[in-house]
């Protein structure tokens, strides 16, 4: 038996479980495919400061690297008890800034376990259901809460009418005052549906040196 005969006898063998190599790369494809769902979503739904693009390709690389693994250890007790004794000592320091970001990291391994456990019509139902609420929830808080921080430089002679102005929008609050050498510097918490008139009322109070508005994407209100 020569070499060749010993390379395509181990191909044609070879197997991961119940899984052929086939249905292994189909399911490889399938998952950068959702993968690229998940981030397409994320891309849309996205209402922060920063958008990163580095987050968007680990939600592709979770639902890839995850697939292989458990088509890997679902067949294999000792490959489960090793994979899990391995997880466990990992430890991962990097801060996830918006709570809504460990949803996506979690969906793209719950799909990437799916497509390894072969549950392809299950993940397709889940993956569509999920992408659907998601889309959902972000459009309902971006119409209910526009909220954003007001920071405004002023002297201290416009502060008060700066006040007046401020305190005719239905939700705000005052986060901090700074008052140095004749100037004034406030930060307000407000939730606004148009930012244009608030901004013009504030341009023309007399001592207003600079009014600016951030999208605010914090806990606590």
């Amino acid at each position: 038996m020569n070499s060749s005969d010993v390379v395509s006898m181990l191909f044609s063998s070879q197997t991961i479980g119940t899984a052929s190599i086939p249905l292994v790369l189909f399911s490889v494809v399938l998952a950068f495919a959702v993968g690229l769902g998940i981030a397409a979503v994320y891309r849309f739904n996205f209402r922060g400061v920063m958008y990163s693009s580095n987050f968007t390709l680990t939600l592709v690389l979770m639902t890839l690297i995850t697939t292989p693994v458990v088509m890997c250890i679902r067949e294999s007790i000792q490959l489960s008890m090793g994979m899990v004794g391995a997880l466990s000592i990992v430890r991962f320091r990097t801060a996830v800034k918006d709570p809504l970001d460990t949803a996506y990291m979690f969906w793209a391994l719950t799909m990437g376990i799916l497509l390894g456990a072969g549950q392809f019509l299950l993940t397709a139902v889940a993956g569509v259901a999920i992408a659907v609420l998601i889309t959902l929830v972000c459009k309902w808080r971006v119409k209910n809460q526009n909220c954003y921080l007001l920071v405004l430089r002023m002297s201290e002679s416009a502060e008060k009418q700066a006040a007046q102005v401020v305190g005719a929008v239905r939700y705000q609050r005052l986060r901090t005052k700074t008052v140095s050498q004749g100037a004034v510097e406030a930060t307000y918490e407000v939730r606004l549906d148009k930012t244009e008139p608030l901004l013009k009322r504030l341009h023309d109070v007399p001592g207003m040196q600079d009014a600016t508005l951030v999208a605010y994407t914090g806990e606590g209100a």
